[in-house]
């Protein structure tokens, strides 16, 4: 990698019309944070490192290029993504074994959260060399504290299975997680994740569906996972990146003996599948287990018939 750095180019970056000079970096890998969508949100110390590094290493040249243009920074970048990270993580490997600099980006938010990096951060780590986080934006979060939900403790999912009963499996894994569920999910999606989510871990669960956010059509949209899941079914294109947030269930301090007859009192006025989701609801406990519940519940008469 003779050319990862402009020859010739300064090690700068530009605010406004002040030019400011980056500082030598450290042999190291560092993993810059990057906007998600508004290229005001960038930090100092990240211009600088993307400035600075000997080698910038990015997962759409393109992209990152647009980010360094707005910012006057020289720096020439590299691709490295996961149809090649076969034959440029050793590369970039090889850069850190000669003592140089690697600054690695994503093309939106933090790198390594549901992107390749993951990979080459662990291969340095293994080999001993340095891994510095520079921080920043993050979609997870932005969605999190302008989600209105609770934030006290929450779980990253990632993507949900594309395929319903994969995408539905996990969600009745997820179901008694204490705390507020994110996800990444597609806008061609997100119509039934929502339908899915209302079905398992039941439709008062309160919700928010974030998208686009630090955009110009950022928007908010909070309510029931039912009431969600109405909305979108009647939306004929979504568009955008979306942030889905699911609030955690509620506190159940009900014994054995009150879900029992939870159970059974819903039984007598509602189908299986209903009462198993209204008895999430009042319990917190999974559908699908208290769904299974009253399966089991329906037999035991005609098991004593036959004793």
């Amino acid at each position: 990698m003779s050319d990862e750095h402009t020859s010739g180019g300064t090690r700068s970056f530009r605010l406004h019309n002040t030019t400011v000079p980056a500082r030598p970096l450290e042999s190291a890998l560092y993993l810059v944070a990057t906007p998600i969508g508004n290229l005001g949100d960038i930090t100092l110390r990240a211009l600088e490192t993307l400035a600075g590094a000997d080698v910038l290493a990015c997962e759409d040249t393109r992209v990152t290029r647009v980010l360094l243009d707005r910012y006057g920074i020289q720096n020439k970048p590299v691709a490295y993504h996961e149809h090649n990270a076969d034959e440029a993580g050793p590369r970039l490997l090889q850069a850190l074994e000669a003592g140089r600099s690697v600054a690695l980006v994503s093309d939106a938010g933090t790198p390594l959260v549901s992107d390749p990096g993951y990979r080459l951060a662990q291969q340095a780590i293994e080999a001993g060399y340095r891994v510095v986080p520079i921080p920043g934006a993050s979609a997870p979060l932005a969605a999190l504290v302008g989600s209105g939900l609770p934030n006290d403790a929450f779980f990253f999912a990632g993507f949900l299975p594309a395929k319903d009963k994969g995408r539905r499996d996990r969600l009745a894994e997820l179901a008694a997680v204490p705390a507020t569920l994110i996800f990444f999910e597609s806008p061609h999606r997100i119509g039934a994740t929502l339908a899915a989510a209302a079905d398992v871990l039941g439709g008062e669960r309160k919700a928010a569906v974030c998208r686009e956010l630090t955009k110009t059509f950022e928007e908010f949209r909070r309510g029931t996972l039912t009431e969600l899941s109405v909305f979108y079914e009647a939306v004929e294109h979504v568009r955008g990146e979306i942030v889905l947030l699911v609030g955690p269930p509620a506190e159940s301090v009900a014994a054995e003996a009150d879900v029992e007859a939870i159970l059974t009192e819903l039984a007598r006025s509602m189908p299986t599948a209903k009462a198993a989701g209204e008895a999430a609801r009042l319990t917190g406990l999974p559908r699908k287990d208290l769904y299974q519940r009253l399966l089991d519940m329906k037999e035991r008469p005609e098991r004593k018939q036959h004793d």
